[in-house]
């Protein structure tokens, strides 16, 4: 996320967390940097100058001057003032009206509305249990209907069909109809884009934000995007009453400068931000912990809820219990933590969320490869029999041919997997007697510290 200026704000932060006296002239060499690396980051230049204001301001007055670890609070200083220029904490959708709650989905084509409107049903049905219907207003743009028909069954979702002879208006009125008459919760309204601003778009869709009187206009945007991002919510910001932002793309390596800037310039929340593109890659956009992430902090605690949330507890009980028992570990269950592994969003997401020092550590490794081992495993333990796999020591010569074989690997594979279990069985023999579970139970109560409860970052 933010790749460009999170590089150069790590390198910052590492040299001026050791200061140990602060001057104006060391102050005005971090601030140069700063200037720079915002605006190579494709920040716009108003956002710029205000938050290098403030972060002056801050940095040259007695709280750093006098404290005893200068340096530190003075990466405290720009990190608050980053999470100030992004929004104030956590902003949720506004769903306080008469259902149905309509959302009326806005932006340019490209930037990931129809794919989002689908992330955000699902949002809605797993995080608040709504009864959630989608709807797209796109005649223009070919096979636009079919592929939000088709992402809202993957977010499973209703959808209301629409056909491209008809008039925006109309399937929006048709739509809010039925989302009444069938108690809908909330109805989410995917509009058509374009590849350019132009007056065509503005109007249909201000005539729809009239006619629908949304709680919630959401402007979409590609935080790929730079300085044309900045264009783009202005003209929306002007043409429309948006109440949020959803920041889309954020796992590419982009420059950073759209999430610095929209908020400034449109004076609405970043509410949502896409992390990937399943359809659970969607999170609430938390300012802090966003400034966190960019100045090389990472997001432990977003590392965690990204864990946690897909680790299966019940299985772990399960297991906990079977070893308990003196039941001993075997590929079946090791196979159920390669699957777990897999379901938490994959290594790269993972790494993303480390601190930069940790995760310069693992820049060697090639994720890409180490994905593809993860898969690798799991082929041959699906080529295996039940039998093998409940009894392990049946695996001779002769069977992992046979293995190898079935999983399209060589032999040397099947010996290697089978080396890294006997070493998660030893490990599995010291868990017994309710290790397994106390592990998992302090993992979950990590989920609600706050940065501050980690060892070098910042309260």
């Amino acid at each position: 996320m933010a790749t460009t200026l999170s590089d150069k704000f790590s390198h910052l932060v590492k040299r001026i967390s050791g200061q140990a006296r602060i001057t104006e002239s060391n102050v005005a060499d971090m601030l140069r940097e700063i200037r720079v690396a915002l605006l190579e980051a494709d920040v716009a230049l108003p956002v710029v100058r205000d938050f290098m204001a403030r972060v002056k301001d801050k940095a040259l007055g007695q709280e750093v001057l006098s404290s005893l670890k200068p340096g530190q609070v003075l990466v405290s200083i720009v990190q608050k003032e980053l999470a100030a220029t992004m929004g104030e904490g956590v902003s949720d959708l506004n769903l306080a009206a008469q259902p149905p709650a309509v959302v009326l989905m806005a932006g340019l084509q490209g930037a990931g509305k129809t794919t989002t409107t689908a992330k955000l049903a699902k949002y809605l049905i797993q995080k608040r249990k709504k009864k959630v219907l989608t709807v797209s207003t796109d005649i223009y743009r070919p096979a636009a209907i079919e592929q939000l028909k088709t992402v809202t069954a993957q977010a499973a979702a209703e959808w209301f069909p629409s056909q491209a002879d008809q008039k925006p208006i109309d399937i929006a009125r048709a739509a809010l109809d039925h989302a009444r008459r069938h108690y809908f919760d909330v109805l989410l309204v995917d509009t058509a884009g374009r590849l350019a601003i132009d007056d065509v778009l503005m109007r249909e869709i201000q005539q729809l934000q009239a006619e629908l009187k949304p709680i919630e206009t959401l402007f979409v945007v590609d935080a790929m995007l730079g300085q044309d991002a900045v264009q783009t919510a202005k003209a929306f910001h002007d043409a429309l009453t948006l109440t949020g932002i959803v920041l889309t793309k954020t796992d590419g390596d982009s420059r950073g400068g759209a999430a610095l800037s929209v908020k400034q310039i449109t004076g609405v929340p970043i509410k949502f931000a896409g992390t990937s593109e399943k359809m659970d890659g969607i999170e609430l956009f938390d300012a802090e912990r966003h400034a966190g992430r960019i100045l090389g902090m990472g997001d432990i605690v977003a590392l965690v809820e990204q864990v946690t949330a897909n680790v299966d507890m019940q299985a772990a009980q399960q297991l906990a219990e079977k070893l308990k028992s003196g039941n001993s570990f075997d590929l079946n269950d090791f196979l159920a933590q390669i699957q777990q592994m897999r379901s938490m969003g994959g290594l790269a997401e993972l790494m993303d969320k480390l601190p930069s020092q940790l995760a310069a550590k693992a820049q060697g490794a090639d994720l890409g490869k180490a994905e593809k081992d993860i898969a690798r495993k799991q082929g041959i333990i699906h080529s295996m029999t039940p039998q093998e796999r409940a009894k392990p020591d049946l695996i001779k010569a002769t069977r992992k041919r046979r293995i190898a074989a079935g999983a399209g690997v060589q032999v040397q594979d099947v010996n290697r997997l089978l080396n890294e279990f006997g070493q998660m069985q030893d490990m599995m023999k010291k868990m017994r007697g309710g290790g397994l579970m106390k592990m998992m139970k302090r993992l979950g109560g990590m989920k609600g510290m706050g940065p501050g409860g980690f060892p070098g970052l910042p309260r």
